[in-house]
């Protein structure tokens, strides 16, 4: 059973026979945007522009899935293998044969008919457009209105056309005047001027008697071409006129193409520029070659391709290569036209001066040419109606540059390059050039360099690198190292890391790339100007709109705009809804634009504004971090914030109102908060990188950038010990415990969260004081001091009980019911953990509740209750979707491995501890990594690989006796036991063994100390080693 999608008349689905409703009427839209695409990926851009015209709604690649997911399920067939929309590179694909779509089979169709009727296959012709005409049920996407829809609509209703016009001659030419008539009747009234479409008629009516009308419609279309178009009619209609009127036979008066090719002009215009050797771009030049293939073969159905990118990214290369490459398909000509849209010194052309350039080269109208542009560009449709050729229209300035000079309905395609999106123009394919693969790169710069060179390869992909892949700036590079033969790549990579300005040593003494850069800065509005200037401050790579309104000091909606016109322009590129990025040379143009640097002629900012927008982005960021902390982390102790004792600044868009979007913000602005706190330690006061750091200091220790936040800390704490500020430095020591805990120094994390408590003490403060008790904990329960770690966390619990917050209460249940059961009392630890699960539930706090949910877990495995362990587990990692660190998520999938590896499923074990590994790692959680290791020993032994699970505890043993987790030392030490056992080192099985138990006894592990006993005691009864004594 197979899939017809049909969009002649009603958009539907159709399988077996049997209608299906792909949905409303934007579904209906998003299926034949992606049908008439059939087997080809269409950006999401495009989609977007051709459901929703120019008004898309505020999230729309998010209703966009809503779409697809429906015709998806439109999609499905029970039981068989089914065409589906798949996603790729920010484009769609619908995986269905062209030919299951009833428009795509109808133009195929039509363009075989008129190939068999080329080849005097006249009849097997007629057949194919008998079939192709069972396809057409009626208007095209019936009852649908938007821009895109009409477009489809005219160019199959142009195809229609050329159906019928094909018919008719093949009906002409066979003497069949009668059944010509009705084909081509229908046509004239929406076509009245179309002298093709009238010559075929009038002969039609004249062969079947019925000359009267056929020399009507003449006079009545010489008149109206004269009205509307303002000139004569084509002498063919002259002929056929006196032809008629003379009875000359009918056979002399047929269109010379309906019995013979007509003769090519010698002289076919070709002025393409020469092509280059061409290195990379295999994507594109597949797209571009597909795209006019199939525009030469099915015309006037796929008629443009635009190609956008920003200076010095190779469009016009691009073009002209594609051109090259095509032109065999294309024997009526060649033509490229530099439109100027970006020249250094010259306006852009104008669009009258482009058609008489056009219709010049084209040789076929001699004398004076009309100087009115609607006439001229009614002339160039005109001559280039039935001609193949392919034209580069190259630097458009923009749209309405480009639109007069399309050829309408006419085989000739069309590639234009422009530094703008070319939105809006009928047909359009867009095709974005971004800078060049890595790997293309480094070829387009060894093959310039020639045969004779052999750079050493790392050096050239540092020095592709720094020139930001950009192909310009590549070439420019390799011009410069043989124009110096004594250099190699190495001079070259000095010259650019030693330069104040990488921008300034890439370019040549001609200053082409400055001069392509600085001319598309000229070409902007000075909004667009200012915006673009400010932008280029940020100190991130990625940024958002609120950023930008920060940098730029105007009203959000004012940035927005001016940012879409800098996408626009492809200034920036937005590689996610709604987040902007500047490629690195742009960017370091931008902030050339200084008064003391920037050429008085440009628009500038004074040194003075810089640094004004850069406060402003700081200031943006501590103030939403603030925020985003406060429900995120919630059981932080926090300071006040006020940046320097200035007023917090108003919000600069919408803010994060839930703890998960909260969550969702510190991970989308993650490595600009990174960027903007390096900024600060390096350019800021002392004070206000206290102030960053402490609002960071939660996430910087959730997603693992410890190495990042010790030194910052401990920056913090100088600052504030010389500003006599009590309250933030012992925050400021509770966020260094807490890194210290999580990156394994346990004593450095005691010693810290004493001095804490001490000053809290101090202060009086019981908060705090709590606070700091519970962090005391910590390190105590990881170097397995359980009965010390308990008695801290009940006098926590008793100052927290005297407050209102229940969820510190919470969080003291949560521990104080880990540390019971590893003291082996496992009632108390159960009532503990109930509470503090029922505490984190009530307010709402996720992170405490899956984390609650893993300790409640682990109690459980201890009971012997696995299958409620592996259900608490799952549970927690269900709860953790909703909000959860990489580092949390992934000491679940570790915990979760372990009760699988219990319970029979190593390998479903072995899955989970690989997934996990590499992200305890990238946090910095040593003690994790070392109970992941230790994990996988467990699930090798389990699976029968005993020998590759020794070096697995071996290096789990390593890690944590380096970092002192004397709790899991001794588990790792049993477990490598285990295996020794297996392969006969009962000996050094024995040894590790009594480690454990020397382990136990002094953390006062009882059930771990007893069994660790009873392995010993297996081995003496076995007469293995020595009886004990």
């Amino acid at each position: 059973m197979e899939i017809e999608i049909r969009l002649s008349g009603s958009v539907e689905v159709r399988a077996a026979g049997r209608r299906r409703d792909p949905g409303p009427r934007q579904t209906r839209l998003a299926l034949a945007a992606l049908a008439w695409d059939a087997s080809r990926t269409v950006s999401m851009d495009t989609l977007v522009h051709r459901i929703w015209d120019d008004h898309p709604p505020a999230k729309p690649r998010a209703a966009l899935y809503v779409h697809v997911t429906r015709i998806r399920k439109a999609l499905e067939i029970d039981g068989q293998p089914a065409p589906t929309v798949r996603t790729q590179a920010n484009s769609y694909v619908m995986d269905v044969d062209p030919d299951r779509v009833d428009l795509r089979r109808y133009v195929s169709l039509v363009n075989q008919a008129r190939s068999l009727k080329e080849s005097n296959s006249a009849a097997d012709a007629l057949q194919l457009l008998d079939r192709a005409e069972t396809l057409w049920c009626g208007e095209p996407l019936a009852g649908i209105s938007a821009y895109w829809a009409g477009e489809l609509r005219s160019a199959v209703g142009e195809k229609s056309l050329a159906a019928a016009m094909l018919r008719a001659e093949i009906l002409l030419e066979a003497g069949r005047f009668g059944e010509a008539v009705p084909v081509l009747l229908p046509f004239v009234a929406d076509r009245p001027v179309d002298e093709g479409l009238v010559e075929r008629l009038a002969l039609a009516l004249h062969g079947c008697g019925r000359t009267a009308d056929a020399t009507r419609l003449l006079h009545r279309t010489q008149r109206r071409i004269v009205h509307d178009l303002g000139t004569d009619a084509s002498p063919r209609l002259d002929r056929v006129q006196q032809g008629i009127l003379a009875s000359a036979p009918l056979a002399a008066l047929l269109p010379a193409t309906t019995t013979t090719t007509a003769p090519r002009t010698p002289d076919v215009p070709d002025n393409l520029p020469g092509d280059v050797p061409w290195v990379g771009r295999r994507a594109e030049l597949r797209q571009l070659g597909a795209a006019l293939s199939e525009g030469a073969a099915a015309a006037p159905v796929v008629a443009l391709q635009a190609i956008g990118g920003m200076g010095g990214v190779g469009k016009t290369s691009l073009a002209v290569h594609v051109a090259h490459q095509m032109r065999h398909h294309f024997p009526d000509g060649r033509l490229y036209l530099n439109l100027r849209g970006h020249a250094p010194d010259q306006p852009p052309l104008g669009v009258a001066h482009a058609l008489t350039i056009l219709i010049r080269m084209l040789g076929t109208v001699p004398g004076p040419l009309p100087q009115d542009e609607a006439e001229l560009a009614a002339l160039w449709r005109s001559a280039v109606r039935n001609r193949r050729m392919v034209m580069v229209l190259d630097d458009a300035a923009g749209p309405a540059q480009v639109r007069p000079l399309l050829p309408g309905a006419s085989p000739t395609v069309v590639i234009v390059t422009s530094r703008q999106r070319l939105t809006g123009l009928p047909g359009v394919r867009p095709l974005s050039l971004d800078v060049l693969p890595r790997e293309d790169a480094i070829a387009l710069f060894e093959n310039r360099l020639g045969p004779h060179a052999a750079p050493h390869r790392a050096d050239v992909a540092h020095l592709v690198r720094l020139c930001g892949y950009v192909p310009l700036a590549i070439e420019l590079m390799a011009s410069r190292l043989l124009s110096h033969p004594s250099w190699t790549t190495a001079d070259l990579l000095r010259l650019l890391n030693d330069a104040a300005s990488r921008l300034s040593a890439i370019d040549d003494h001609e200053g082409r790339l400055s001069t392509v850069l600085e001319v598309s800065y000229r070409t902007l509005p000075p909004l667009e100007r200012l915006v673009f200037r400010r932008i280029g401050l940020h100190t991130g790579s990625e940024f958002g709109v609120p950023a930008a309104t920060a940098l730029t000091g105007l009203p959000p909606d004012v940035t927005a705009r001016a940012l879409e016109r800098l996408l626009a322009y492809h200034l920036v590129t937005e590689p996610s809804p709604h987040r902007f990025r500047m490629h690195d040379l742009l960017r370091e143009y931008a902030r050339s634009l200084v008064a003391d640097a920037a050429p008085a002629a440009l628009d500038v900012d004074p040194p003075d504004e810089a640094r004004l927008a850069l406060r402003r982005l700081t200031d943006h960021y501590l103030y939403v971090a603030d925020r985003a902390d406060r429900l995120a982390f919630p059981f932080r102790a926090r300071l006040a914030v006020t940046p320097d004792g200035t007023v917090l600044p108003t919000a600069n868009g919408p803010q994060p109102a839930t703890a998960h979007d909260a969550e969702e913000w510190f991970i989308t602005e993650g490595a600009n908060l990174l960027a903007a706190l390096d900024h600060v330690r390096t350019h800021g006061p002392a004070g206000r990188l206290a102030l960053l750091t402490h609002v960071l200091a939660g996430f910087l220790d959730v997603e693992g950038y410890l190495a990042t936040a010790e030194p910052l800390l401990r920056r913090a704490l100088a600052h504030w010990q010389t500003a006599g500020h009590a309250a933030a430095r012992a925050r400021a020591l509770l966020d260094l415990s807490t890194v210290c805990a999580h990156s394994g120094q346990y004593e450095e994390a005691h010693r810290t969260a004493r001095e804490a408590l001490d000053l809290a003490r101090t202060l009086k403060d019981p908060g705090l004081e709590g606070e700091c008790l519970h962090q005391l904990t910590i390190p105590l329960w990881h170097t397995g001091q359980y009965a010390l770690a308990r008695d801290l966390q009940e006098l926590s619990l008793n100052l927290r009980l005297q407050t209102s917050n229940q969820l510190q209460v919470a969080r003291s249940y949560n521990l104080l019911g880990i540390s019971y059961l590893h003291l082996d009392e496992k009632e108390k630890s159960l009532a503990c953990l109930r509470r503090a699960l029922s505490g984190f539930t009530d307010v709402g706090d996720q992170r405490g509740r899956y984390r609650t949910l893993n300790n409640i877990a682990e109690l459980q495995k201890r009971n012997g209750n696995y299958e409620s362990a592996e259900n608490a587990y799952r549970e927690a990692l269900e709860t953790h979707r909703d909000m959860g660190s990489r580092g949390d998520l992934a000491t679940l999938q570790v915990n979760l491995a372990g009760i699988l590896t219990t319970t029979g499923k190593a390998p479903e074990a072995l899955g989970l501890y690989e997934t996990a590994l590499p992200t305890l790692r990238s946090v910095g959680d040593q003690r994790g990594e070392a109970i992941a290791l230790n994990g996988i020993g467990k699930a090798l032994q389990a699976v029968g690989r005993v020998e590759e699970a020794i070096p697995q505890h071996v290096a789990a043993l390593s890690t944590a006796r380096r970092i002192g987790a004397t709790g899991e030392e001794a588990t790792v030490l049993y477990d490598l036991s285990c295996a020794e056992q297996r392969i006969g080192c009962v000996r050094q099985a024995a040894a590790h063994l009594e480690e454990s138990l020397t382990i136990y006894r002094r953390i006062g592990a009882r059930a771990e100390e007893s069994r660790s006993e009873r392995a010993l005691d297996r081995l003496r009864r076995r007469g293995e080693i020595a009886p004990e004594g």
